[in-house]
């Protein structure tokens, strides 16, 4: 039988065998003894049209012009060299940090106030905005 216990709920056992499955965000490498035991799979990050439908799942009131310029501008942020990689959440993080902020475009300014909502890093900021952000 399986079973887990949590101390503040008891036991509880399966009534189904149950199936478990392990994400990693990559932030420390995986036991060579865990991936033996495990299947592999790797997800990508989404095309540009399936990241604005899940935004705009998350966030149904956003511009439309503001929804496609967050998009296409994390889509290329991604492709440069970072220490942390910017994800859906992040991504949704920025949209909702430039809506707090009155944002219906992402203009320079916006940019500038808002960065970091998206990237995690002081190194990552000044990277990407040597490269450039907004992707019309």
């Amino acid at each position: 039988a399986f079973q887990i216990s949590i101390p503040e709920m008891g036991t509880i056992k399966a009534t189904h065998r149950p199936f478990v499955i392990l994400t990693s965000n990559r932030t420390r490498e995986l036991s060579d003894a865990l991936r033996r035991r495990c299947l592999y799979h790797w997800v990508n990050f989404p095309d540009e049209e399936k990241e604005k439908r899940i935004v705009l799942k998350h966030l149904p009131g956003i511009e439309e012009r503001l929804l496609t310029q967050v998009v296409r501008s994390v889509q290329s942020i991604r492709k440069q060299k970072l220490e942390k990689t910017p994800g859906i959440a992040e991504t949704l993080d920025w949209v909702q940090g430039l809506q707090a902020l009155g944002y219906k475009d992402l203009t320079e300014d916006a940019i500038a106030r808002s960065l970091g909502c998206l990237l995690k890093s002081a190194k990552d900021i000044e990277r990407v905005k040597a490269q450039g952000v907004l992707v019309e």
